[in-house]
């Protein structure tokens, strides 16, 4: 059994910068914003800050780095992951990729505010990548400044975090620093920008790399960097898959659509929406990726998008998410096209993110209903019937399916009023709904009888699918008001709620209440810019 070291600072890290080692720099050093040709980086430093203070961190991930609590809590965690001085082993960067967003083709992106530090190994032999977001300009800035403003770092931090104990793969947040200083934004975009505090979050995972990174390449015709890319990617992030070679190439392809509908299935199993799907926000590893403007689905509605941005269209709406996804493999594949030479196998790997999405989401559905196995011949109706009722009124996702574990299958008939505390406004339910749910209530407490499972185990398995606190929209804008007056208390505090999801965790009971009226229609509770 291996013995975790744990180390008093971030210098005591072994960090093995393989990107910067193995893939193409910018020749130029110069931070300037700039079109960044037949490289895969650019070196950059964080930019200083004034009066750095760090004001939550995640304990997991420290131990995911092997940092004891002392390294967490000591004035150079905080200089280093506030961007005004470096770790030592730390070499900065920041990489160039492109994308599609909303449909459309946007060219050059890049880590626009974004600066990798670099990859640590732990104690496990694991590769983990740190990266600061809100650290100042980089040569993919654009027109903007680099900065991140504490409302929308206090989201991403919580969410990454949050994400991962509901077991939906993710990046994570190891901190989240404030900076001392203003940042200007103009949060919907109508001509009132103010003045808000300035943030840092330091996210980890094994990689960063994604859609956008190859199809740049391949869309500027530099066919050499792009080999050169996916070869080092598999070498590092795929190694089980062999050496690279143009049927691993292929092999890979077909991995990532199958993480990435994996990853689709949860987003749709715990009402998580993303928001912003765009191909430079999609990971290689089927990882969640980019926490902007995204928000959690109370009121069951496949219709709704947390992003301003997106309310015409709503291309990233709910209902849509499994279909975008597919969209964006396309667009990967069209950049993996000029090494393949070949239409039919690329085909053939997105067929399979097509099955791998149907079965999961099959056993995703059959797992929130507490059946033992999805019954095509009975199943499909039964969930599609659901799944048309809960839209009809409206109807908290995450309350419902945490009172439907409640039925009794062998008691009383099944009937509504065991629903009640699910809908926001019960003057909806009509005698022609609560007869068409009852009729389903039935209809599911007998198809739960043909299981035999007894009420007991089938109520522990639907609790562990089915969350009972998730990072509801105004519980974050609740954290981030009083961020932004000084006290941080309610960031903690939620942190550690959200570390246990599943739990019933009664003295926390509040921290799963349907979203209050005020919050209907409040900026940060129901639907939210891409500016932060």
């Amino acid at each position: 059994m291996l013995t975790q070291t744990k180390h008093a600072s971030l210098d005591a890290l072994t960090f093995d910068n393989r990107f910067i080692r193995e893939l193409p720099a910018d020749p130029t050093v110069s931070n300037t914003r700039r079109e960044v040709l037949g490289a895969c980086y650019s070196t950059v430093m964080p930019t200083r800050v004034a009066n750095p203070k760090t004001v939550a961190y995640s304990k997991e991930v420290a131990d995911l780095l092997d940092l004891s609590t002392a390294a967490c809590e000591a004035d150079a965690f905080t200089q280093i992951l506030s961007g005004n001085r470096l770790a030592e082993g730390m070499e900065p960067y920041a990489t160039c990729y492109g994308g599609h967003q909303f449909g459309q083709w946007a060219g050059q992106l890049g880590d626009g505010r974004a600066i990798n530090l670099g990859e640590v190994i732990n104690s496990q032999g694991q590769r983990l990548a740190l990266q600061l977001k809100g650290a100042g300009p980089t040569p993919y800035s654009r027109n903007a400044d680099g900065l991140a403003v504490l409302r929308s770092s206090v989201r991403e931090f919580l969410c990454s975090e949050a994400m991962h104990h509901l077991g939906v793969p993710t990046t994570r947040a190891l901190s989240l620093t404030i900076t001392g200083e203003q940042v200007v934004r103009d949060m919907f975009y109508n001509g009132n920008s103010k003045a808000e505090p300035g943030a840092v979050v330091c996210r980890v995972a094994p990689s960063f790399t994604r859609f956008g990174h190859f199809q740049l390449l391949s869309a500027r015709g530099d066919i050499d960097n792009l080999r050169t890319l996916i070869d080092y990617t598999i070498r590092t992030d795929f190694p089980h898959l062999g050496a690279p070679s143009d049927a691993v190439y292929l092999t890979w392809f077909e991995e990532v659509c199958r993480t990435t509908a994996e990853m689709v299935v949860h987003w749709q199993r715990v009402g998580f929406v993303h928001g912003v799907m765009n191909t430079d926000n999609m990971s290689i590893l089927g990882l969640t990726i980019d926490y902007g403007p995204y928000g959690w689905l109370e009121n069951y509605d496949p219709e709704w998008t947390p992003n301003t941005t997106d309310a015409g269209e709503r291309r990233y709406r709910y209902g849509n998410q499994p279909a975008m996804a597919f969209w964006n493999l396309g667009q990967l594949a069209n950049a993996l096209y000029p090494l393949i030479k070949q239409v039919e196998p690329l085909q053939k790997a997105m067929d399979l993110y097509t099955t791998t999405f149907v079965q999961g989401w099959q056993a995703m559905m059959a797992a929130k209903l507490g059946l033992k196995h999805f019954e095509p011949e009975t199943d499909e109706a039964l969930s599609t019937e659901l799944l048309d009722i809960l839209q009809l009124v409206e109807t908290d996702m995450s309350v419902f399916f945490r009172r439907l574990a409640l039925l009794d299958t062998h008691g009383i008939p099944a009937s509504a009023t065991t629903l009640l505390d699910a809908y926001y406004v019960p003057e909806q339910l009509s005698p022609n709904y609560t007869a068409r749910l009852n009729a389903w209530l039935e209809q599911y407490k007998q198809r739960l009888q043909q299981d035999s499972t007894p009420d007991n185990v089938r109520r522990a398995a639907m609790n562990a699918v089915n969350p009972k606190y998730v990072l509801r929209n105004y519980l974050a804008q609740l954290a981030i008001d009083k961020a932004e007056q000084g006290d941080f208390s309610l960031i903690g505090e939620l942190l550690d709620v959200l570390r246990q999801p599943y739990a019933e965790q009664p003295d926390k009971a509040e921290y799963a209440e349907k979203r209050p009226d005020w919050a209907r229609q409040r900026a940060g509770c129901s639907m939210l810019s891409c500016s932060s």
